[in-house]
């Protein structure tokens, strides 16, 4: 039996919504990782009251949308998971912001979030090279009715930040996605995590999302943060090809996660697979595994161990 650290992704945006919920949430099986610290340490720094509970649990005090801290420098470190979304929220939030991170951190584009911010009214120069952090943020003029052109071949995490940010506005706000969305995963996740914190997106397929006016984040009282999906591949592969069973615990057959769609994949191979709410097992079937051709679009992360 194997228990899995919490799913990187969805921490931050717990942690994030947390923030920003009217209401106090109690976080549980949060990732210990450099980016949810550095996400804490920027919560904090903005004002949010969080109290470490020992363990991997949390209590975040949510500002209800509102950061007490208007004026800050946030440093972020190498966090994509926690710069992406911040950005968003900040630049819709009302106040005047900087935020840096390690060199290699203003190396990684951040433009097509920048664009889709400003296309709504908000303030956002470069300190540095264009289309790349660092960044300055001041009080965006928000315009109602807004609409937001994204491309959907670029990171899945600046879709999020945008969808996650928009209930700031306070206005009904819609993103176009142009072209293919290529991280369906990814939006699912922020899809599922923003509803456990009472909105809902409506979505036209992948092509269209609609933030309806007057959203507010509420906080579900206690959350649990899922066990990393990608990690789980590891060990059913292991429990397929090794004799097994090996029981994955963390997430089971609700989980948010595509990723989880790796237990299916082994299965159409001929691994014995068995699902729980919070648990999956495999283990190798009597006749060995069987070639498959699967596109695995839907689990990017988990192809490399499928192929191996």
């Amino acid at each position: 039996t194997v228990r899995l650290p919490g799913s990187k992704s969805i921490s931050n945006r717990v942690l994030l919504l947390s923030a920003l919920a009217a209401g106090v949430t109690e976080v549980r099986d949060l990732l210990a990782s450099d980016d949810t610290a550095r996400m804490l340490e920027a919560l904090q720094t903005l004002g949010v009251k969080v109290e470490a509970l020992g363990g991997d649990a949390y209590r975040v005090h949510g500002c209800a949308g509102d950061f007490p801290v208007r004026e800050a420098d946030l440093f972020l470190g190498n966090a994509g998971t926690a710069f992406r979304p911040l950005t968003a929220a900040l630049a819709l939030a009302g106040g005047t912001f900087k935020l840096s991170g390690v060199p290699r951190m203003h190396e990684r584009p951040i433009g097509d979030l920048v664009d889709g911010l400003r296309q709504l009214g908000a303030d956002i120069a470069y300190l540095g090279n264009d289309g790349y952090p660092p960044l300055q943020l001041k009080p965006a003029q928000i315009r109602p009715g807004g609409v937001v052109k994204v491309r959907g071949d670029v990171s899945s995490q600046f879709l999020t930040g945008l969808l996650m940010a928009l209930p700031l506005t306070g206005v009904e706000t819609t993103v176009e996605v142009v072209g293919e969305l290529i991280s369906k995963p990814y939006i699912e996740i922020t899809l599922a995590t923003m509803a456990r914190f009472g909105i809902t997106v409506t979505r036209e397929g992948w092509q269209r999302f609609v933030v309806p006016a007057g959203s507010r984040y509420r906080s579900p009282g206690t959350i649990y943060v899922e066990g990393d999906a990608s990690s789980a591949s590891y060990f059913l592969a292991l429990g397929a090809i090794g004799g097994g069973p090996v029981r994955v615990e963390g997430v089971g057959r609700d989980s948010i996660q595509g990723d989880v769609r790796f237990a299916e994949a082994l299965a159409q191979m001929g691994a014995v697979i068995e699902m729980g709410d919070n648990w999956i097992e495999a283990k190798a079937p009597a006749g060995g595994l069987r070639g498959i051709a699967l596109d695995c679009n839907h689990i990017p992360d988990a192809a490399m161990t499928l192929a191996t």
